[in-house]
């Protein structure tokens, strides 16, 4: 039996160029697996699949906790919206499997942290909405300034005292590095906004306040070495572990 919380990670199928190769891998950037180990956990990537689709139990049942990882938007289909031209690059399988994956997750209380385009389909997963392209309804693109950069993508999020945004950031004032242009709009059932960008009042964080740890935040905590998001995440699903155990 694995002691360590085994935390799976939703790969994409992405082209990955390695030695003479360029081909579709399964895939997440390294940081993530690097997070959850840094933070006591075991992490296995979870490949995409049909048939989670149908029986998201099959795989579910292998994990102490779900991590829905960043990459492309979400495609405006998956909650019945007509696509904006800024909208270019989606994957519907990957959504598909991906929101019943979530659905089921939540459905049996397990912890969950939504990540970026994670948080995203936390809220469409829960019968919610998108905003498909932020600087149309801001006017500005301070989410995502520098494109494919972390630094000059910095912001801070204030998170409300006392959610579980603020219990795994370790504090209600937090710096993020930040890069969508996609957010929450209509907010899905059961959900609650607990973390905001105090520039512009955007979502920045959001969770089930009846689940024992269900969690979205539109920042990449993953890439911050001064974040304790990831670490407190896989020490609170160590505790729930254990306590199961017992």
């Amino acid at each position: 039996m694995v002691s360590r919380p085994i935390i799976g990670i939703c790969a994409s199928v992405e082209p990955v160029s390695y030695g003479a190769w360029n081909e579709p891998a399964a895939f997440v950037p390294a940081v993530y697996p690097e997070a959850v180990r840094d933070g006591g956990g075991l992490a296995l990537l979870i490949s995409p699949d049909e048939r989670y689709v149908v029986d998201p139990d099959e795989v579910l049942d292998l994990f102490d906790g779900i991590i829905l990882a960043g990459g492309t938007d979400v495609d405006p289909g998956s909650y019945g919206a007509a696509r904006d031209p800024r909208v270019v690059t989606t994957d519907p399988s990957r959504d598909a499997y991906e929101i019943s994956l979530t659905r089921r997750a939540l459905e049996r209380d397990m912890p969950l942290l939504a990540i970026c385009r994670g948080m995203q389909v936390l809220n469409v997963a829960c019968g919610g909405t998108l905003v498909q392209h932020l600087p149309d309804s801001l006017g500005h693109d301070d989410h995502r300034r520098v494109l494919g950069s972390w630094p000059g993508n910095e912001h801070d999020v204030r998170l409300d005292a006392g959610s579980a945004a603020a219990r795994l950031a370790g504090e209600t004032l937090h710096r993020t590095f930040s890069h969508h242009h996609q957010a929450v709009d209509r907010l899905g059932a059961g959900l609650v906004v607990t973390g905001t960008a105090p520039a512009d009042g955007l979502p920045e964080a959001i969770e089930l306040p009846d689940r024992t740890l269900a969690v979205g935040v539109q920042w990449h905590p993953e890439v911050d070495p001064d974040s304790a998001v990831v670490a407190t995440f896989v020490a609170e699903v160590a505790a729930l572990k254990a306590a199961a155990t017992r």
